[in-house]
This record gives structure tokens, sequence and C-alpha cells, in this order.
């Protein structure tokens, strides 16, 4: 019985991932690692009166200094095997 559930196992090879859906989200792990990132909302309604709200977000990579571009090469490779197929995009400084 294990000879034939080893024998379904391996027909079920996940298919390889899609490399361009891997660099955009490698590149934005690698924008991450830029610098922190933030949202402020301010508003008003008539029901109740002003709000206000902030977030901030800081990654692991950020904080060791890690180089986004670093970032971006070790995770392409290590979700496809391959080097990337094209530089990322980051923000400007």
């Amino acid at each position: 019985m294990s000879i034939i559930s080893i024998a379904l196992l391996a027909g079920c090879a996940l298919p390889p991932p899609d490399p361009a859906l891997v660099a955009d989200q490698c590149e934005q792990r690698a924008r991450d690692a830029q610098g922190p990132t933030g949202e402020v909302t301010v508003g008003f309604n008539n029901r109740s009166g002003g709000f206000a709200d902030a977030s901030v977000g800081v990654t692991s990579d950020f904080l060791r200094g890690l180089d986004p571009i670093a970032v971006y090469e070790r995770c392409v490779f290590q979700r496809t095997g391959e080097l990337p197929i094209r530089p990322p995009v980051l923000r400007n400084r």
C-alpha cells in the first residue's frame, strides 16, 4: 500500500511558480526593506465629527539593514530556484 501512496504523491507535484508574479511579490518586499511605510487618514463626518487614523510599518529586512536589491534577489531565488527575470522597480528616496 505504501508504494501506491508514494506513486500518487509523486504525481501531485506543484506547478512551477509564475516568475512574473514572484517578481512582483518580491519587489514589494524589497520596497518595504527600503524604510518604514505609513499612512495617515484624517476626516470629518456629520454623525461623529472629526476622526484620524495612522499606521506605520517596519520590516525585519529594514531593521537588519539589508540591501533592498539583495532582498529582492534572495526572495526570487528562494521561491523559484532561479535568478530574477527583471530588476526591481523601487521607490525613490
